[in-house]
């Protein structure tokens, strides 16, 4: 009753059986990923395009578990079916992948759905893992973990995002599996070959530094309010693409600001060059907000949400600022011990790196040169998994 997005997950997943029987024929050659929300689909999306490149007789059918997933790419090109994902119990399972019949499954990440594993095993349809990470402090290796364990047995293989997953695999005697990386170094390192031109972004920056703080959080924001209203030299212009652009939410952070301040939906009134902060009550644009960023804060590090994209600022060869809550992400791991990102602790900490960063010009151009060099160096794990589908479709 009070959750609009819980009823969207309710709703959404009422008529899918009958959605899937209008989209797919008994005929159609189908070929099923499965994604758990919006970032997993981004991060999936470099195989699924290719998938589709390689196989365009066959129908792409993409699932969703969240809402904030599929409301968002419900449209997609990339796909020629998308839907929720019915909730995981044995009839539904059963009766989805009889009515899709797909002749591969791909899981993106870590979701791990008992009864659906369990069909596709019993029905002997090759099932993958992509992009997969694997902790210690997982079910699957503790001893009371057995049931998951073996609904593991149901991949035929498992691309892995790093030598530690691998090894914990092996641990519980599963050896099919390839470190490939992480397929967001593929997707991210596309985003350079598309036009990312936005007039509104060069007409803002009016010829001065910006600081782009995306997906960003109240914690995160904190850091961003106190900077910018004590920033007196006026050396930055800022956008700021808050997590929850709900109205309430950004009233209340257009407020705390004392700078002169324009939302993205009131931009047609006024000329937004004469503006300090640009705040992004949209969706949809921020990566290509990110090229025309000088350096770049990515939010959810400073509370317990989890850390968005560090790679898509990253990838613009730009210093990136993260908060101090980082340690499940492997690449933002990586990257702060090759000293492309920074982490901070907190408003001062964050106030010192931006300064030292605009008042030394070399120590800026090493950040930025070892985030780009980054992602060239870790990008092709598509081309591996590509190979690996390939050869199971004849």
């Amino acid at each position: 009753m009070f959750s609009s997005k819980l009823r969207l997950f309710v709703d959404g997943r009422k008529t899918v059986f009958n959605f899937l029987a209008e989209q797919i024929s008994p005929t159609d050659r189908v070929i099923w990923f499965h994604t758990a929300s919006l970032g997993e689909f981004e991060q999936g999306l470099p195989v699924i395009e290719q998938t589709k490149k390689d196989f365009p007789k066959y129908k792409i059918l993409v699932t969703f578990f969240s809402p904030s997933g599929y409301e968002v790419k419900k449209n997609t090109s990339a796909a020629d079916v998308v839907c929720y994902l019915p909730l995981d119990t044995k009839r539904n399972a059963k009766r989805f992948l009889k009515c899709v019949n797909p002749e591969i499954a791909i899981f993106v990440k870590y979701e791990f759905w008992p009864n659906y594993l369990s069909v596709l095993k019993n029905k002997q349809i090759p099932t993958l893992l992509i992009s997969g990470v694997f902790r210690e402090n997982q079910v699957f290796f503790k001893w009371y973990g057995g049931f998951m364990r073996n609904a593991l047995n149901a991949f035929d293989h498992f691309f892995v995002q790093d030598e530690n997953s691998k090894q914990l695999l092996n641990t519980i005697n599963i050896s099919n599996v390839t470190v490939s990386g992480d397929t967001r170094f593929d997707r991210v390192a596309e985003i350079l070959e598309r036009n990312n031109t936005l007039n509104f972004v060069e007409t803002f920056k009016n010829q001065k530094l910006c600081l782009v703080a995306g997906s960003t959080w109240p914690e995160d924001e904190v850091l961003l309010i106190e900077y910018i209203n004590n920033d007196t030299l006026g050396k930055l212009k800022y956008i700021i693409a808050p997590h929850n652009i709900k109205s309430v939410e950004i009233q209340k952070l257009k407020k705390s600001l004392n700078k002169k301040v324009v939302l993205y939906s009131e931009m047609n009134e006024t000329d937004i060059s004469t503006y300090d902060v640009l705040i992004l009550d949209t969706i949809g644009i921020l990566t290509k907000v990110y090229s025309y960023a000088d350096l770049a804060y990515v939010g959810g590090g400073m509370g317990t949400t989890g850390l968005h994209n560090t790679l898509e600022p990253a990838v613009f060869g730009i210093p990136v600022i993260i908060g101090k809550n980082y340690d499940e992400f492997l690449e933002a791991k990586e990257l702060v011990k090759l000293g492309g990102v920074i982490s901070v602790k907190n408003a001062n900490q964050f106030k010192e790196e931006i300064n030292y960063l605009l008042d030394n010009q070399k120590v800026f151009e090493e950040k930025s040169s070892l985030n780009k060099n980054f992602i060239v160096k870790n990008k092709g794990a598509k081309i591996q998994i590509g190979c690996y589908i390939r050869k199971l479709i004849k």
